[in-house]
C-alpha cells in the first residue's frame, strides 16, 4: 500500500469567516466570497469554532442473547461554537439577544436602540455559512437552517473586549441536508487516495 502522507494535509486555520443569511438561502457558489444577501458576523477569537456532533442510540435486547440484538439510532444533533470578539456587531447581537435584526436600528434622531428580551424565547432561524482558510486551502460548512441554542455569559470588563459566545444547532433545509460541508485542497494532490478503478 503506498504511503500517502503529505504534511500539505494538515490544517491551520489562518481565518475563519462567519456568514448568515435568511432561513434557507442558497449556499454561495464553490467557495466564492458570500454575496448579498449574506452578511458577515465579524471578527472571532482565534480558537475559530468548535464544531461537534452529538449522536444518541438504543440497544435493543431480548431473551436468549447477552448482546443487544439491535442498535437503533434515536438522535444526531450537529452543532457549532463561536465566540465573537465584535459585542456590539448589530447581527451578533441580535442573535445573543434573540431578537430581530430591526431591533437593532438605531433612532434617527437620538442613534440609540432600545428594545426589549423575549420574555418567551423567540425562535429565530437563519441560514449559516462558515468558511476555515489555510493559505488556498478552505473548508465550508453551510448550514441552511440554524438558530442559536446556548449563549454564554456576557462580561464587560476593562481589560479585555467583550466576547459573545454562541452555540449554533443546525436542522435540515426546505431541501437539502443540515450540514454540508465543501473542501478544496488547493495545490494538494491527493489523487493517490483515489485510485483509478480497474
Amino acid at each position: 500500500m503506498a504511503d500517502t502522507r503529505n504534511a500539505d494535509l494538515t490544517f491551520g486555520a489562518t481565518d475563519y469567516l462567519v456568514h448568515m443569511a435568511p432561513l434557507n438561502t442558497a449556499a454561495p457558489a464553490d467557495f466564492a466570497d458570500p454575496a448579498a444577501p449574506w452578511q458577515c458576523l465579524g471578527w472571532v477569537t482565534t480558537e475559530g469554532g468548535l464544531f461537534t456532533i452529538e449522536e444518541e442510540s438504543q440497544d435493543i435486547d431480548a431473551a436468549g442473547s447477552l448482546e443487544p440484538i439491535r442498535t437503533l439510532m434515536t438522535k444526531s444533533t450537529k452543532s457549532l461554537q463561536v465566540t465573537f470578539l465584535e459585542g456590539l456587531n448589530p447581527l451578533v447581537r441580535s442573535l445573543y439577544d434573540n431578537v430581530s435584526i430591526d431591533s437593532l436600528k438605531p433612532n434617527d434622531v437620538t442613534g440609540i436602540a432600545s428594545y426589549a428580551f423575549p420574555d418567551k424565547p423567540n425562535d429565530l432561524r437563519y441560514g449559516f455559512v462558515f468558511d476555515t482558510m489555510d493559505g488556498d486551502k478552505k473548508m465550508r460548512f453551510y448550514m441552511p437552517n440554524g438558530k442559536v441554542v446556548e449563549r454564554g455569559d456576557e462580561q464587560p470588563q476593562t481589560t479585555d473586549v467583550m466576547p459573545v459566545q454562541l452555540t449554533f444547532r443546525f436542522y435540515k433545509g426546505a431541501s437539502t441536508a443540515a450540514v454540508t460541508r465543501s473542501i478544496d485542497y488547493g495545490d494538494v494532490d491527493v489523487s493517490g487516495f483515489f485510485p483509478a478503478a480497474p
